[in-house]
């Protein structure tokens, strides 16, 4: 069954990139038809369609055919506003063809030894594009009555990213996102990262970044709230985010937790999140389901260092032992075989 529906989706595939690829064409060919004095392509899309060879694919002639029918009803007025209104058809038809290419998306949290933490993948036209591994909370903070019912007190929500979320996501050359609904959409987590060129001469060639999150929670929902004032959707969003800055072509990877404050909408409230078991990468990947090499955080190469030096330490505490007793040793044995001088001048007349 798995085999088969991977079948379809391949033909699915073929078909929306060869759609994508002819209207591609098309409408770069119609955004020449001005310069050109000929109107080489009015006389290649505008003709009957048996006049296309008998090799030509039904997709081409079936896409000439609509093109000729739709000019043919502007050609009575002038040409030009038919050629702009045509590329504007064009347009529409391309843009269409982008959206309908497949992005697969998985959630492969079960492959997790850890239980906390979440696997999602996106796959674009069958290649990986887009891979995050992590685990996340978020402390809410909400409004509820006093015993007294005047007064606000505050308390908060622990709420986890649980597996089976429902996930979404987009990549781009210069921008991907990752979108997660869990609990039947009361909560929703958006991520997006962008990537940036710099120059050469004054560092690595470019970098990717979370630049935005942005998290919808809804105060209404009864496993996290208890009877929350003002409940319903409220979203809190990042401010001038600049987080796990990354060499590009490189994976993000940290261990520690992670804080980032957002803003909520619900007044004079905060939300936390706290990502831990971080492994991200949101560009670049070479290999399916596999990430590059990984650029570690700050925190986890200094943990490591923190790990590493009682050893280094003792390795070398243990080598300067070493050397100290070996260099006495030496230094007995050579000392051992001479002429010990007596301190009492009285015992000279026994010598010799």
């Amino acid at each position: 069954m798995s085999s088969l529906r991977s079948g379809e989706r391949r033909g699915c595939l073929q078909i929306q990139e060869t759609v994508a690829i002819a209207f591609s064409l098309l409408y770069s060919c119609i955004a020449l038809l001005p310069r050109i004095s000929n109107n080489f392509c009015s006389t290649v899309f505008f003709r009957e369609p048996d006049a296309f060879s008998e090799d030509s694919t039904p997709l081409i002639s079936s896409t000439a055919g609509l093109i000729r029918g739709t000019a043919s009803m502007d050609l009575q007025g002038r040409a030009v506003p038919s050629v702009d209104r045509l590329r504007v058809l064009l347009m529409f038809f391309h843009t269409m063809a982008q959206i309908m290419a497949e992005q697969e998306v998985e959630n492969l949290s079960g492959l997790s030894t850890n239980p906390e933490k979440d696997i999602f993948v996106v796959r674009e036209n069958g290649t990986t594009c887009l891979m995050a591994e992590f685990a996340a909370k978020f402390i809410v903070p909400y409004d509820v009555w006093a015993s007294n019912y005047v007064d606000l007190i505050t308390e908060q929500a622990d709420i986890a990213l649980t597996r089976g979320a429902e996930v979404r996501g987009r990549c781009g050359h210069s921008e991907s996102e990752l979108q997660v609904f869990w609990v039947d959409r009361a909560y929703a987590l958006t991520m997006l990262f962008v990537k940036e060129s710099h120059n050469m001469s004054k560092g690595p060639e470019g970098t990717w970044r979370l630049s935005k999150v942005q998290f919808v929670y809804d105060s209404s929902e009864k496993t996290h709230f208890k009877d929350a004032v003002s409940a319903g959707k409220h979203t809190a969003n990042s401010h001038h985010l600049s987080a796990l800055v990354t060499p590009a072509g490189k994976s993000y990877e940290c261990q520690a937790q992670q804080t980032i404050s957002l803003a909520s909408s619900d007044p004079q409230k905060t939300v936390t999140m706290i990502l831990s078991a971080v492994h991200i990468q949101p560009f670049d990947i070479i290999s399916d389901f596999v990430f590059s090499e990984e650029h570690k955080c700050p925190v986890d190469e200094r943990e490591q260092l923190e790990e590493t030096l009682p050893l280094i330490l003792g390795l070398i505490l243990g080598l300067v032992i070493v050397v100290t007793l070996a260099i006495y040793h030496v230094h007995h044995k050579m000392t051992a075989n001479q002429v010990q001088i007596p301190r009492d001048r009285s015992q000279y007349k026994h010598m010799g």
